[in-house]
């Protein structure tokens, strides 16, 4: 296969729909959580739930870095901005994410701070060496995924002496967050019973491999199988974790073998490990504060963390309490389950960030209509 029609083929689709059909029992339910936020839009733009049987439930992880991403990482970032020698540099989905009491970057910027849109680190590097007078931070998220450009860049400020380039390291990590997950009760149990296995995020695992997830699987007696984007990706590892849990087995499989490997990219990793060590815990909007599932720069490259060079402090503030977006990052809610869902909350006027983020599950709702327009009219 070469091409992505060939990963949306209609008669295999109904092929393994069967498939799961015919291996299913039908004296148990089957909950799998789809951990990346891509997964989550591909089931809802394909319908693949109504191709599962009954007793299959896809469940929504916390795999979206500007949903997981705490109110109060934003607050901080609006503090930083209100100084007037700093230019912030952030991705565009962070613009509209919100941060306490209605406030976002975007509202910054239109009351005058110096915010950009980038579309990759080397913009931030750009920018930084044309304007050698002021402050340039640039806004790092995401896992493991987008960390590797965030060292190279660093690499790249100190190789060319950019004293004025620093960075507001919000790098997470995805192994620690599924810890999370399985061994608190309160979350693995949520949504009515266990989790009893993980489709496993696609461009994570093509950096870190699928043996970062080995111990998570043999710990917690879970079978995880990382999968691509494309419908028949999913549909044929969601095949994979039924015939695990029916043959009691919990090994991490590789459904996206075209891409992911076991090592995962070693340079990528190398990188990584150059740059950045272990905070001991990070916040995730949904699943509070985690151990050692966030970044920050070592001790060599500190000099360039935003947070030491201007004193920046993190101050936990509450999200709005109608928000549903904190269950539904944990899988306890579906995104209609949120009365604000389709009403006061849609993409022009969000009031969560599963809602601001292409990769939220919200977003996925709203996007491919079937869910929205049967939710909105049941609620008319």
């Amino acid at each position: 296969m070469k091409y992505s029609d060939e990963f949306r083929d209609k008669t295999i689709a109904q092929r393994l729909a069967r498939a799961i059909d015919a291996e299913v029992s039908s004296q148990r339910a089957y909950r799998f959580m789809e951990f990346c936020g891509g997964h989550t839009h591909a089931i809802s733009r394909y319908g693949l739930e109504d191709l599962l049987p009954a007793n299959v439930r896809m469940i929504h992880g916390p795999g979206c870095p500007v949903c997981v991403l705490p109110a109060s990482r934003i607050d901080m970032a609006i503090r930083l901005v209100d100084r007037p020698e700093v230019t912030l540099c952030v991705y565009g989905d962070l613009m509209r994410a919100p941060g306490s009491q209605g406030r976002s970057l975007l509202r910054a910027k239109a009351l005058g701070a110096d915010i950009r849109m980038v579309y990759s680190t080397l913009d931030a590097i750009r920018l930084a060496e044309q304007s050698p007078g002021r402050q340039t931070v640039f806004f790092a998220i995401g896992f493991e995924t987008t960390t590797p450009p965030t060292a190279v860049m660093i690499r790249i400020a100190e190789n060319m002496r950019l004293k004025g380039l620093s960075v507001f390291c919000n790098h997470v990590l995805t192994p620690s967050a599924m810890h999370s997950i399985l061994e608190d009760p309160k979350i693995r149990n949520t949504g009515g019973g266990p989790i009893d296995g993980f489709i496993g995020p696609a461009h994570v695992s093509t950096i870190i491999g699928t043996q970062a997830y080995e111990p998570l699987a043999e710990q917690f007696e879970k079978p995880i199988v990382i999968a691509g984007f494309e419908p028949l990706d999913v549909m044929q590892a969601i095949l994979m974790l039924v015939r695990q849990v029916n043959q009691d087995r919990y090994e991490v499989e590789n459904q996206y073998s075209r891409a992911v490997t076991r090592e995962g990219n070693r340079r990528a990793k190398n990188w990584m490990s150059q740059v950045f060590e272990l905070r001991e815990q990070f916040e995730w909007r949904g699943l509070g504060f985690v151990p050692n599932s966030g970044l920050k720069l070592n001790r060599a490259y500190e000099r360039f963390d935003a947070e030491t060079r201007f004193a920046l402090h993190d101050m936990p503030v509450a999200d709005n309490p109608a928000c549903e977006c904190y269950a539904i990052l944990r899988g306890a809610k579906r995104p209609v389950e949120c009365k604000l869902f389709g009403t006061v909350c849609t993409p022009q006027t969000p009031v969560g960030a599963c809602m601001v983020s292409s990769e939220g599950a919200c977003a996925a709702y709203w996007t491919y209509g079937r869910v929205r327009d049967e939710h909105l009219r049941q609620t008319s």
